[in-house]
């Protein structure tokens, strides 16, 4: 379904199992092309973003098992094509960790500029500097990047310093690095969960890399690589946003397989926000305790810092606390398109271009508006509203169910690409919806 007509006011109740993590996958099935073997990926999820990439490596000539529901297999011994498919590569975002992968083992690779959601500028220079640092040329036309170590040779270790610490960039060099002859050293890398989730895979596969505290990699590079079996992280991006669903409905719910040590600063502020939580074995539940939220001063940051990815559905709660919260994003400049729908819902939102946190970022005197300052709390009532891209789109359906009245949410796909099984887990809790 593309659309869902929400019934909203009632607060969500009950269990749900949340899914492997996205940022985690779809990097790990890439580094599959590494090797002359089987790849064995348990805890994916079945996600249209995992759909395109599995699909994208057939195309290429892989072979790809699904065992059940979560579990493929995957084997490249046979990759016949280094051009990935246009058609399937500009419809995600992570299509770029096959330039690695496929560099790093073949030496050359040809593949279309990513799409995915509009954020922002979203530049992949950070990407490219790390090839050129490893020997590879690297040129970008008509929509396209190609990548080749000239006479079709192997990379070489290199130096690499990122000006902007990032999540894409990081895993996309370490893939390129593990089979250059020599010694890579990555610095002013990012260090999220889902990449030492990669480290850990690479490991496995027979790759040397060390992390130091100042968030420097050392990747000793290999003649070859091996298969791999591995059961891929469960999404934090998806706990935070049910937490934050339970949060804005006065709901109560168990998220199965949530884990503490990659929430623990989204934790912190739930806590301090008013809601409450209890930690198990199994997962955590998240509930509105009732009386007011209490209002907080937010800045996104990378790893350990509060991910640009919770802040969406956690505005939405924060139009409910009593007071005056500030949210200042320093990742991406073009995040805060998604409160326009929340104004029109009756949520007093305003967004400025100043830096409204400790420290000026990247984006002062850039006008780019990158901090919002919400007031509340405020009664939201239902809307028509158009899903803008896979975290909006969330967030919208969270104000969607928060809401008096009916809303028309179109666009639904969109969240499909990062949450599996969405409409199972919104009857699960009790959501009125059709």
């Amino acid at each position: 379904m593309t659309k869902y007509l929400i019934e909203g006011g009632h607060p969500l109740h009950g269990t749900i199992e949340i899914s492997g993590a996205k940022n985690a996958a779809v990097p790990i099935i890439p580094a599959a092309l590494l090797v002359d073997g089987v790849c064995r990926i348990e805890n994916v999820p079945q996600i249209s973003d995992v759909t395109l990439i599995l699909q994208i490596l057939r195309e290429l000539g892989a072979d790809v098992r699904t065992i059940n529901r979560t579990t493929v297999e995957i084997d490249c011994s046979h990759i016949r094509n280094r051009q990935v498919p246009y058609e399937l590569a500009r419809k995600i975002r992570a299509s770029y960790y096959l330039v690695g992968a496929l560099l790093g083992r073949f030496g050359w690779a040809e593949v279309p500029l990513p799409g995915g959601c509009n954020l922002g500028g979203r530049p992949i220079d950070q990407h490219i500097k790390g090839f050129v640092a490893m020997g590879a040329e690297v040129d970008v036309r008509n929509g396209l990047i190609y990548a080749q170590v000239p006479g079709r040779g192997c990379l070489a270790g290199g130096q690499v310093y990122l000006d902007i610490v990032s999540v894409g960039a990081t895993m996309n060099i370490m893939l390129a690095a593990v089979l250059a002859e020599g010694k890579t050293e990555l610095s002013g890398a990012a260090t999220e969960p889902e990449i030492m989730d990669l480290v850990c895979v690479l490991q496995k596969m027979g790759a040397i890399i060390s992390v130091d505290v100042d968030r420097t990699f050392r990747i000793e590079g290999v003649k070859e690589l091996q298969g791999y079996t591995h059961t891929s992280l469960t999404d934090r991006i998806e706990a935070a946003s049910w937490a934050s669903a339970a949060l804005a409905t006065h709901g109560d719910i168990f998220v199965k397989g949530a884990t503490q040590p990659e929430m623990m600063t989204f934790l912190n502020v739930f806590r301090k926000i008013g809601g409450e939580f209890d930690i198990t074995d199994k997962g955590i539940r998240f509930w509105h305790p009732g009386g007011d939220l209490k209002p907080v001063a937010i800045e996104t940051d990378v790893h350990p810092g509060f991910m640009t990815d919770w802040q969406q559905p956690l505005v939405v709660a924060l139009t409910q606390a009593n007071g005056l919260s500030i949210v200042h994003e320093t990742v991406y400049e073009n995040r805060f398109g998604f409160t326009k729908p929340l104004v029109e819902m009756g949520a007093t939102i305003q967004l400025y271009r100043e830096c409204l946190g400790s420290l000026p970022c990247r984006f002062r005197q850039r006008n780019y508006k990158h901090s919002a300052v919400i007031f509340g709390p405020t009664p939201l009532t239902g809307r028509d509203i158009d899903v803008p891209d896979l975290r909006g789109g969330f967030s919208h359906l969270i104000a969607a169910l928060a809401a008096k009245g009916p809303s028309n949410v179109q666009g639904i796909s969109l969240i499909d690409r990062g949450y599996a099984d969405f409409r199972g887990k919104l009857e699960a809790l009790g959501a009125d919806f059709d």
